[in-house]
């Protein structure tokens, strides 16, 4: 709705002197001498606010408009009108503003509105020696204001100006007690403006960086930056002014000395009661010694990668020192497996020489002896394929397999030298036996040690059978097992307790590598390997691995 100022034209008619009785107006002016304590604690737009709507309704007037022109933490305008009235604070101010700064040189009628209702205004200066601003009254009764509504106008401007300065007065006090309270804090406190920059830096700055907080106001905070540090810093910290959100960043801030620190920087935005960024407000908080031990432990993690990794290599490299000793002790059984295939191809090659040379040749006899010469080279390739791939140095390639097959193959492989030794062989294989994960030929090196080792305990036994058991079965909780139990002299139980320890064996010509590479390689693919002492004669060497 428009406001509008005008001078009536010419001499309103008088309505009579409005005078209130004498009770009433000491009544009013003892209301009004205790404004300033009823608003006690109370914040400056709290007291503007509360003013204006207790002497419109003391004064029974239709209008009350405060402006401020000093920095007094309230409000710089605040309007209160009486039922029936519409006008924005806004409008009013404009209007008023328009006709100068001496509001004694105002004309004394004003219309709001459209509906051309007059208002007489009476306007008061807030303060005397500093003008605070003015206060403005205004009734419909044409003779507004009489001597009276002056006093008590008067009076009400003095007690708004007493109860604004106690507030700043509190303000500032609160402000100075606050301010001690930040300089005793350890951590780095800041007030920034919108801007970005500086407007108050606690004791702890100037202790820590020796620069003196009025010479680090505005963007003078930045020269202490490490200026490696603060491109990104400048980065977050305009992303955060431009959002209004809070943030945090770390960077390096240097020290007296010229030392750069890791410091943890926070701010979060400060809204005045209109709800407008007001300040930011933040910390600065020593973090290098956490920085430092957040490198130190990532050091160590590095170290113990490398570690393992080596671990890794080293046990590589012994399994393969295990196969290559075991290879001595198999050099018969490689023999009779490559002997066997290769005496067949020179027999059938003798024989189709013969019947290609007889009269008539016997053509059909020739393809039947070509085809087995083929067939006995490929058993040949065969066994060298696994022997090569046995003895082969490489690194670990996991992937699923059936441990019942690995097993026969194993088996196969050193059927001629348990069968040398006098061994039986019996194998209880597990139908439909889950697969498991994990590299095939270190599994295979296990399942041959646990076969040698076994072959290996009944050496000595005489005086029953040498049986040599190989099974396999369903484990506990999704897991496939394979054991090997043997009838040989077995061991204490202190010999148990050690016997996976390297370098440990009960053999005169042992290395007491075996069974502790075996072990590790077991442990490597998540798995378990023990021993146990049968009721009988010997033990059984099992271990456990998770299926795939």
């Amino acid at each position: 709705m428009s406001v509008r100022l005008r001078v009536a034209a010419g001499n309103i008619a008088a309505y009579g002197l409005y005078l209130k009785p004498e009770h009433s107006v000491i009544n009013d002016l003892v209301t009004l001498l205790a404004f300033p304590a009823m608003w006690t604690g109370h914040r400056p737009s709290e007291i503007v606010s509360s003013f204006a709507e207790s002497l419109l309704a003391l004064l029974r007037v239709e209008m009350v408009y405060v402006r401020l022109t000093a920095e007094l933490g309230a409000p710089a305008q605040c309007l209160r009108v009486s039922h029936g009235m519409q006008a924005q604070s806004a409008e009013v101010g404009e209007s008023l503003t328009a006709l100068g700064n001496e509001p004694g040189q105002w004309p004394r009628q004003l219309t709001l509105g459209t509906g051309g209702q007059f208002l007489s205004i009476e306007p008061v200066r807030l303060g005397l020696n500093a003008p605070l601003g003015f206060l403005v009254a205004g009734s419909q009764r044409a003779d507004f204001p009489v001597q009276t509504d002056q006093v008590l106008l008067q009076v009400a401007a003095n007690q708004l100006v007493v109860a604004l300065h106690e507030a700043q007065q509190r303000r500032v006090g609160e402000e100075a007690r606050l301010r001690q309270v930040i300089d005793c804090i350890p951590n780095i406190a800041w007030c920034n403006l919108t801007d970005g920059s500086n407007e108050f830096l606690n004791k702890a700055w100037g202790k820590y960086t020796g620069m003196a907080p009025e010479d680090s106001t505005g963007w003078a905070w930045v020269q202490a930056m490490h200026p490696d540090d603060l491109p990104k810093l400048m980065t977050r910290w305009m992303g955060m002014l431009h959002s209004g959100e809070p943030g945090e960043i770390e960077c390096r801030l240097r020290r007296h000395d010229g030392v750069y620190r890791w410091f943890l920087i926070r701010a979060e935005p400060f809204l005045d009661e209109a709800g407008r960024l007001s300040r930011w407000y933040g910390t600065s908080t020593d973090i290098d010694d956490r920085k430092q031990a957040e490198e130190a432990l990532r050091a160590d993690v590095e170290d113990r990668k490398q570690a393992e990794e080596a671990l890794s290599k080293a046990r590589t490299e012994l399994a393969t020192v295990a196969r290559v000793t075991s290879l001595g002790v198999l050099t018969a059984a490689i023999a009779h497996e490559v002997n066997q295939p290769i005496s067949g191809i020179i027999t059938n090659a003798s024989t189709c020489l013969r019947m290609l040379s007889a009269q008539p040749p016997n053509i059909e006899g020739a393809l039947e002896t070509a085809r087995r010469n083929i067939r006995d080279g490929k058993r040949a390739a065969d066994v060298i394929a696994r022997l090569r791939t046995l003895y082969t140095k490489r690194d670990v390639q996991p992937e699923p397999m059936d441990l019942n097959e690995a097993a026969r193959e194993v088996v196969s492989l050193s059927l001629s030298e348990l069968q040398r030794n006098g061994v039986i062989l019996r194998h209880e294989l597990a139908e439909d036996l889950p697969p498991v994960k994990g590299d095939r030929i270190q599994l295979q090196q296990v399942i041959l040690n646990l076969l040698r080792n076994g072959s290996d305990a009944m050496s000595t036994v005489e005086d029953r059978p040498r049986e040599l058991l190989i099974g396999t079965e369903p484990d506990v909780e999704g897991r496939v097992r394979l054991s090997v139990k043997d009838a040989g002299v077995g061991f204490s139980a202190d010999a148990a307790a050690r016997v996976f320890e390297p370098f440990y064996t009960t053999k005169s010509e042992g290395m007491g590598i075996g069974l502790s590479v075996s072990r590790s390689i077991i442990e490597a693919h998540g798995g378990t390997l023990w021993v146990t002492r049968n009721e009988g004669p010997g033990v059984t060497f099992a271990f456990s691995l998770p299926s795939a």
